[in-house]
């Protein structure tokens, strides 16, 4: 189910969240899972991953994460605010230090002209690095986003997402808590 190539990602991932004593957390709507359970494939996962969300549909974005229903209305679940609002949202219903977000068309139907097949909205959020106290109140989060026009079949807008939140996860860890 998993590439090599997801494998090493996941690898160099683990080795970096737990030199840093970092968890992870991660909220999927076109992935349907695949970045979590890439992440929990590897033996020891569970030292650095503390949980995934699995919100594919638009109800479960608002009831899971509490995105809120006017936003996927004023913009479209697939779209920069909703991938903000559910890393965010992870974040908030989670312990873990960092989450990684996914929204997308994975096609092979589902696209539009504005939000073709291939259309995917990423976001990454993170807690304070000097803060690693989860639910303080004045605790300050962070959070980038990317948007992406993957080409392929589903699988392989799948399977490009979840590599590009892997290696992006990564880089955040290294530059962030370094």
């Amino acid at each position: 189910m998993v590439t090599p190539h997801i494998e090493t990602l996941c690898a160099s991932l683990a080795q970096v969240l737990g030199a840093r004593q970092l968890s992870l957390c991660t909220a999927e709507s076109c992935t349907g899972g695949l970045i979590a359970a890439s992440c929990t494939q590897l033996s020891g996962s569970s030292a650095w991953f503390e949980r995934g969300f699995v919100t594919y549909s638009n109800a479960s974005k608002h009831q899971i994460l509490g995105v809120p229903m006017a936003l996927i209305e004023a913009h479209g679940a697939v779209s920069e605010e909703v991938a903000r609002a559910m890393a965010l949202g992870a974040l908030a219903h989670s312990s873990a230090q960092l989450s990684v977000a996914v929204t997308g068309v994975a096609g092979p139907t589902g696209g539009s002209e504005s939000k073709p097949v291939g259309t995917v909205w990423l976001a990454w959020a993170w807690r304070d690095a000097h803060q690693q106290t989860p639910h303080q109140t004045q605790q300050q989060t962070h959070c980038q986003t990317l948007l992406k026009h993957f080409k392929g079949t589903r699988s392989e807008v799948r399977f490009a997402t979840t590599e590009l939140a892997l290696s992006e996860l990564t880089q955040i860890a290294e530059n962030v808590f370094s």
